[in-house]
């Protein structure tokens, strides 16, 4: 079985690494894995994507037009993968930047808050992390276990420093959809959603 995954937003927005860090952590899981990125020519504010492909046998191929997840960080990014997203798959939305609806009633719509949760871990840049665990949480993809290896291996080897705080961004993501509604910056970030994709 195969599950494909698309990450898009603004440059900037950590979108790669967060495909970047799922690929890994999908590889230490015993996954066949294919991590795509793609990005318009100014890297920091054009446009961003990345695709990751898991399998438990190696992988046909790269093209996946209908992805399973979509992670959508901007609005743009919301008017171009949310009509692409199978039905019955998972629609993560960023709350913070998005506030049009995606006008999918047949898909798992997530709503999260994700730079009040990022701050609240210590940098408001890993608005990443967060959705990241947000999408870990609801799909069950990978083992939360295995995100945090990569994210040792990853982030433990360039900037150790700063490890403590993307770990805290990751699990508060996660935290906000497996606990269900709650309140971030005053606005529910999450809807209940825990079952495996």
């Amino acid at each position: 079985m195969e599950r494909s995954i698309v990450f898009a937003g603004f440059g900037g927005q950590g979108i790669l690494f967060a495909g970047h860090v799922l690929a890994e952590a999908a590889m230490n899981a015993g996954a066949e894995v294919i991590w795509i990125p793609s990005y318009g020519p100014e890297m920091r504010g054009g446009t961003a994507s990345c695709t990751v492909i898991i399998g438990d046998e190696p992988i046909g191929s790269p093209i996946v037009d209908h992805p399973d997840v979509a992670v959508v960080f901007n609005p743009p990014s919301l008017a171009k993968f949310a009509p692409m997203v199978a039905p019955g798959g998972v629609l993560i939305v960023n709350d913070s930047l998005v506030e049009a609806p995606s006008g999918r009633d047949d898909v798992d719509e997530i709503r999260i808050r994700c730079t009040p949760l990022a701050r609240e871990a210590g940098d408001d840049r890993l608005i990443n992390v967060v959705a990241l665990g947000a999408l870990v949480a609801r799909t069950g993809l990978v083992p939360p276990d295995r995100i945090r290896e990569a994210l040792h291996a990853i982030v433990g080897k360039k900037r150790p420093d700063a490890l403590a705080v993307d770990l805290r961004a990751f699990d508060l993501g996660m935290a906000a959809v497996a606990s269900g509604p709650r309140e971030a910056a005053g606005r529910a970030v999450a809807e209940e959603a825990t079952a495996p994709l």
